[in-house]
């Protein structure tokens, strides 16, 4: 199965968890890996002026993924969508912060643009309203159905 693996904003301006960080650079280098990075432009998504906060302008990406691409918003850039259609992926492996918001979003647009995308659940976190990511877990096993578990994962992966 050709696969690859999307990490949705583990930077440090969220604060990521340092399990998530290290269960993610475990994946490093079994598997095409891309990360995206969440940066503020007020001229290109109203965080501030709407929700009274905003990402960082400058962060990077705490994972050394083979490719890194810069989001304003939610939803993974054209630029992210059209750089894994080119791998010509069976599917999208999705982990990450905000299990609810911006890997959901991850999600919508991996299916919309005719990817598998499957959940890795143990290597997400929620939102503060949710820290355990389960209402995210559950919104993608009903809109996406595919979900995985690092265990589970493990009998797709080459052995090292």
């Amino acid at each position: 199965m050709r696969q690859a693996l999307l990490i949705i904003d583990v930077q440090p301006c969220f604060s990521p968890p340092q399990w998530l960080v290290e269960g993610i650079r475990s994946l490093i280098g079994k598997l095409p890996s891309v990360a995206t990075v969440e940066r503020h432009d007020e001229t290109r998504t109203p965080f501030q002026r709407q929700l009274g906060w905003h990402p960082a302008a400058d962060d990077e990406s705490l994972i050394a993924a083979d490719r890194i691409f810069i989001k304003h918003g939610y939803v993974p850039s054209m630029d992210t969508i059209d750089y894994l259609e080119g791998l010509s992926l069976d599917r999208v492996l999705v982990c990450g912060l905000q299990t609810e918001t911006c890997c959901l979003a991850a999600g919508f647009a991996l299916f919309d643009a005719g990817f598998q995308p499957t959940l890795q659940t143990d290597l997400t976190v929620g939102s503060p309203l949710d820290r355990s990511g389960g209402l995210g877990v559950r919104l993608w096993e009903h809109h996406f159905k595919h979900t995985l578990t690092m265990s589970e994962l493990r009998s797709f992966l080459p052995s090292s």
